[in-house]
């Protein structure tokens, strides 16, 4: 099948190369969407990500599954609850970087996708790539035939979703609605030649069939039919259980030896998503059907085909095939899981191998479920429908078949057998009706075009994260200290005047020189009127935003504000960033795969944030001290584990960068710097200002090494201190504003500890005197009586000196 012999194919090529519209690609079954696909994924002109809603059509894609790719809950999905029931999981660096520079978004299968699923993609999407376009401005490729195979809904969902959806269909997805898509529908059916029975499928499909289709399928209808086993038939059921007894017993019926052969499996390759039978049970005889297309030079097998089995040994099958002389010899294949991942050199979208699943690919084929058949042909079949439950089910089966008289019936068919949906017939009758042609195509590259060099002179992103960080800084603003809202304040007007207001009267200009012309690159006049814009943007960009916005910051202790902003800033960087580098690259040239590129490898290489809250920006008297001050605060916060705001507050710090306090009892009078605090940092930080006063000039308390040693000391450790430095109990008292009696208090703690000896306070004659007169009180007297009877010579604090010393 070849895209340029056929025109739907092409258009639908060319729709996805030149405009970013999202691309509906259905078509009737046989008629080419899986082989599209696989041309697309080898010639993709953007970078795309396959996906699939099971792991199975994941892994036949060559894709990965929606959930796991997304990383979504398998729970509904409810429009604006944000998935508050599991949260969407924390998503790698590597995940949220290829999501940000992805072009398009292929889902396959997409007829048994919900519309709360695309819903949930959109959400995620927008979360790290554009939240304010519809899937975050990624383009959608949707492939897949409504009339086959629906959505699975279970009964609970569905009372859930009902509330918010028309349908469980993809098309009532609400992201789909408020975006524009275009249906393109592949007419050419490969699987049939024949009109007459492609006319009839059609019928069935759009349950159109009237008394004459019906009795002209029911011919097929043979009752007991038992087809000779040379001719490879295979029976089509609409249940498991159907298909699993159907090959049992046949498997049974056959007297040959019974082999079994399981499955290899390597590193990551879930159960639910194997290709083939983890115990594969097979005899001579059997009928199989291959499960995989032959991947050698010859080809001599593809996915569906029926044969018999004629030999089986350990490394080796043969099957001979209906039609044809020599055995096909088959040998174990190998299925990989792929993940995607960004390549660290070339920054491109690669599939890397994650697991693997080794088996022979055959499967007993003397009956299959209708499911399980999506995609494959078969020359002769068995339809059991009789069960059909589902919409599209029974058009299934019948289009596996090449034609009609490969066809049978085990029971005749009537017109309630066919399960359609009117809202999906309404929405696949109103794709056909509206189908693109290259008018529309053109019109589409040419808005695509406009939308692309609109995007790179947009620069209201910048304005919307001003308004948005400054209201943040006006709800919080007595906890923050800076530049960065003044500075982001000073910016609104001249970006607005500067670059917002040029930037709009420049996309008129735009849209004159591209109506009535071919391609942008083909476009002189627009090309030079770009370069020149791209000119103008530069200088303006790096004039009125990023240099004003490399000397701004801000400080606050509350650590969810400081994340709130720095997280804030970081992606107003990482946008002006990528728009910086297509600037640079539009300024030789512009074309929509250039500009898609560079955007995309401007996106995964995220900067590395400026420290938004660096100290330079805080208005003190003496920035290069609070620095300074800052710094210690981060490595006692470090070395302690406390929280740098139980350290040090920041306006604590503001007052003592502003005031420089020299003595200890300065210091003390800085609000914030009280008994427990002075304690535990006093000393450090009053060494801390003594150097930098030191090391400017500044004035020097002579008492300064003495300042620095009480500072971080508690009350009687001070006066303890002062007393081994050699001061007098009385000259304590006097420097430290106390009474004699109460620094007699404070060397008595220490005395009773053992960690002053006593005859440093009092005489020893004194104290054996005090002693005796204590050791002779049996009434136990009170201090003030033992005073009495001691006289003026002994003072209450001698007193107690003793008694902490036999206390000891």
């Amino acid at each position: 099948m070849s895209i340029q012999n056929n025109p739907q194919l092409q258009l639908a090529r060319d729709f996805l190369s030149y405009t970013g519209e999202n691309i509906f690609l259905t078509g009737k079954a046989g008629t080419g969407k899986t082989t599209f696909l696989k041309t697309l994924k080898k010639n993709s002109p953007k970078r795309m990500v396959v996906v699939a809603p099971t792991g199975v059509a994941a892994i036949n894609a060559g894709g990965v599954t929606i959930h796991s790719f997304f990383q979504l809950p398998f729970s509904p999905y409810v429009p604006g609850a944000k998935m508050q029931n599991e949260g969407i999981r924390r998503f790698s660096k590597n995940k949220i970087n290829i999501i940000r520079s992805l072009d398009l978004l292929v889902i396959d299968e997409i007829s048994m996708v919900r519309a709360d699923m695309l819903d949930a993609i959109d959400e995620v999407l927008r979360r790290f790539k554009n939240r304010r376009k519809p899937f975050g401005g990624v383009q959608l490729l949707m492939i897949g035939d409504l009339q086959q195979l629906a959505p699975v809904v279970k009964e609970d969902d569905w009372n859930i979703l009902q509330n918010h959806y028309e349908t469980a269909f993809f098309f009532s997805s609400r992201a789909l609605k408020n975006s524009s898509f275009t249906g393109i529908e592949l007419k050419h059916i490969f699987r049939q030649s024949d009109q007459d029975f492609i006319d009839l499928l059609n019928k069935v499909r759009e349950n159109e069939m009237n008394f004459d289709d019906l009795k002209k399928l029911n011919s097929r209808f043979k009752p007991n039919f038992n087809p000779p086993e040379e001719e490879g038939y295979i029976t089509l059921t609409t249940h498991n259980y159907q298909a699993n007894r159907i090959n049992a017993n046949h498997l049974n019926k056959l007297s040959t030896k019974k082999h079994t052969f399981e499955c290899s499996v390597e590193d990551d390759f879930p159960e639910s998503s194997y290709p083939a039978n983890a115990v594969l049970e097979i005899k001579n005889g059997a009928q199989v059907m291959f499960l995989k297309n032959d991947a050698s030079i010859e080809k001599k097998y593809y996915n569906g085909k029926i044969g018999k089995v004629t030999t089986i040994d350990d490394d080796q099958i043969e099957v001979l095939c209906p039609g044809e002389t020599e055995p096909i010899i088959v040998e174990r294949a190998v299925w990989e899981n792929t993940k995607y991942n960004l390549n660290a050199r070339t920054s491109e979208i690669e599939e890397n191998v994650v697991g693997k699943f080794v088996q022979f690919p055959l499967k007993l084929a003397w009956a299959i479920t209708i499911h399980k058949s999506q995609g494959l042909t078969f020359e002769k079949a068995v339809i059991d429908a009789k069960q059909s439950f589902a919409h599209g089910q029974v058009y299934v089966a019948l289009s596996r078949c090449k034609n009609l008289e490969g066809l049978v019936l085990s029971t005749p068919l009537d017109s309630g057998s066919v399960i359609s949906d009117e809202t999906v017939i309404g929405f696949t009758e109103d794709v056909e009706r509206n189908q693109p042609n290259d008018n529309d195509l053109e019109k589409s590259r040419k808005s695509y075009e406009l939308e692309l060099i609109k995007e790179l002179y947009d620069f209201s992103f910048v304005i919307r994260s001003a308004h948005y960080i400054l209201k943040v800084w006006e709800d919080n603003a007595e906890f923050l200290m800076g530049n960065l809202n003044e500075t982001l304040r000073k910016m609104l007007v001249p970006v607005k005047e500067e670059m917002a207001d040029v930037a709009e009267r420049f996309y008129i200009q735009v849209k004159n020189l591209l109506n009535g012309s071919g391609p942008a690159e083909n476009n002189p006049a627009l090309q030079e009127r770009i370069q020149k814009a791209t000119g103008y943007f530069s200088e303006k960009m790096e004039q009125l935003i990023l240099q004003p916005l490399d000397d701004a910051g801000f400080q606050t202790d509350n650590q969810a504000l400081r994340k709130r902003i720095t997280d804030a800033i970081g992606r107003l960087e990482m946008d002006l960033n990528v728009k910086k580098a297509c600037l640079e690259a539009s300024s030789k040239e512009f074309s929509i795969p250039s500009y898609l590129e560079t955007r995309a490898v401007a996106a995964i290489e995220k900067p590395t944030s400026k420290k938004r809250s660096k100290v330079a920006a805080v208005n003190v008297d003496h920035p290069e001290f609070y620095k300074k001050l800052v710094e210690w605060r981060d490595l006692k916060a470090e070395e302690t584990g406390l929280a740098i705001s139980r350290v040090l507050r920041q306006r604590v710090m503001a007052t003592i960068a502003n005031e420089l306090p020299a003595t200890s009892s300065q210091l003390k009078t800085v609000k914030g710097m009280g008994g427990k605090k002075m304690e535990q940092f006093g000393q450090e930080i009053l060494a801390l200002i003594l150097e930098y006063r030191n090391k400017k000039g500044m004035d020097i308390p002579l008492n300064a090494n003495e300042e620095v040693a009480l500072a971080g000391l508690g009350t009687k450790e001070q006066s303890l201190k002062l007393f081994q430095n050699g001061l007098s109990v009385v000259e304590v008292a006097k420097k430290r504003n106390l009474a004699p009696s109460t620094i007699e208090g404070h060397l008595a703690h220490f005395v009773q500890k053992g960690e002053l000896d006593i005859f440093e306070l009092i005489p020893p004659e004194k104290y054996e005197t005090i002693k005796t007169k204590l050791e002779q009180n049996p009434d136990r007297e009170t201090t003030s009586e033992i005073k009495n009877k001691l006289g003026d010579d002994f003072s209450y604090g001698e007193i107690r000196l003793v008694i902490a010393d036999l206390q000891k």
